[in-house]
């Protein structure tokens, strides 16, 4: 099967581009978010390609006036990687590594934009994730990951918002192995995860961006940490122990502050000051919309909405979310103020942080 990627010279296999190695779940995906300097707008895109599926999905999601409005779009690939669009939903490649496009058509539901992302450094390699169920592999992928600046504009309900000075975020790219599509009709015999501690801080300074994620088993080792500062000027400074302490909200399993200590004299605080982003918008746990779900049609397009209560805690939509961040960086005895995002999945045990149960809110 040729398709257009087979002019490219990017195989990694003695077969088509079209054919993505021997594992059904593998999976090679697009992710964006953005935001006013104030958080009071907030968006969120994803597209991604699940080759042995045959599917490709996309989403564009905005916080406008306290409501997450979710745009979700799924179509069949016929093995096709290089058409970088799903119904209203497309993205160009301006300059790789650097410039992106996202375009949304206006359709029947209420969002329309186009936003042009602009890298502030060259993309961060994040250490490779692989985890195992058992004998089972469950994860095994790379993401990097970039900050930039926005510009263009979006639409919601007809009121066009300019994206001007001061806009900030976030993409990545990631691909490997991750659970995508229908569920396995056979579970490993010792059962499914039922422990997963997730943080993601991606955080926009003056003249610096920073990285800081953890991966944490129930007992809070982490099988992948990694922190970084990136300069404007190119400059790379990785830390590869950072450590953090977690305030949480009452009865919930959402943060009310962070902070962390990457060495060196070197201490970050996050306070969230902003909209909650549920990440169901873009697929994730999403029982109809996952990732990868064949919707039975050529193409499937769907439009909802979360208010602000709607994405309060206790609501399953809402357990995996980005919250907007107020980020203050001790860095060589000045304290720099940025923004950012704090993206918190915290599934079962995580005994540093008082996390018990399997959802049990903390203490």
């Amino acid at each position: 099967m040729l398709t257009k990627g087979d002019d490219y010279p990017l195989h990694q296999t003695s077969e088509p581009i079209a054919f993505a190695g021997t594992d059904r779940n593998f999976y090679d995906r697009y992710f964006f978010n953005g935001y006013s300097p104030d958080g009071s707008v907030f968006f969120a895109a994803a597209m991604g390609f699940y080759p042995q599926l045959g599917i490709v999905d996309a989403s564009f999601c905005v916080i406008a006036d306290g409501v997450q409005h979710n745009l979700r779009a799924s179509r069949r690939s016929g093995g096709e990687r290089l058409d970088l669009s799903v119904g209203p939903i497309a993205i160009a490649i301006d300059e790789p590594l650097q410039k992106v496009t996202l375009r949304i058509a206006a359709g029947d539901g209420p969002l329309a934009g186009e936003l042009t992302f602009t890298g502030r450094h060259f993309p961060i390699e994040e250490p490779r994730f692989i985890r195992r169920n058992g004998t089972r592999l469950f994860m095994d992928y790379t993401r990097m990951t970039q900050n930039g600046r926005w510009s263009g504009w979006l639409s919601v309900d007809g009121a066009r918002t300019g994206l001007g000075a001061g806009w900030t975020g976030t993409r990545d790219r990631s691909w490997g192995v991750r659970p995508v599509g229908a569920a396995e009709p056979q579970p490993p015999p010792e059962g499914n995860f039922n422990q997963f501690f997730w943080l993601w801080m991606p955080c926009n300074f003056d003249a610096a961006s920073l990285f800081f994620h953890s991966n944490d088993d129930g007992v809070g080792a982490p099988w992948n940490r990694r922190g970084v500062i990136s300069g404007d000027d190119g400059t790379e400074r990785h830390f590869d122990a950072p450590g953090f302490a977690i305030d949480w909200q009452s009865g919930t399993r959402r943060i009310a502050r962070m902070t962390a200590d990457l060495g060196g004299g070197r201490a970050l605080t996050l306070t969230p000051t902003g909209p909650v982003f549920a990440m169901s918008g873009l697929g994730y746990t999403h029982p109809v919309w996952g990732h990868g779900l064949d919707h039975g049609a050529e193409l499937a397009v769907a439009h909802d909405r979360l208010t602000e209560a709607e994405r309060g805690w206790g609501n399953p939509l809402a357990m995996h979310i980005q919250a907007f961040v107020t980020a203050d960086l001790v860095d060589g005895g000045r304290t720099h103020r940025g923004v950012g995002v704090l993206e918190q999945l915290f599934v079962g045990p995580h005994s540093p942080t008082g996390l018990t149960g399997l959802m049990d809110p903390a203490a």
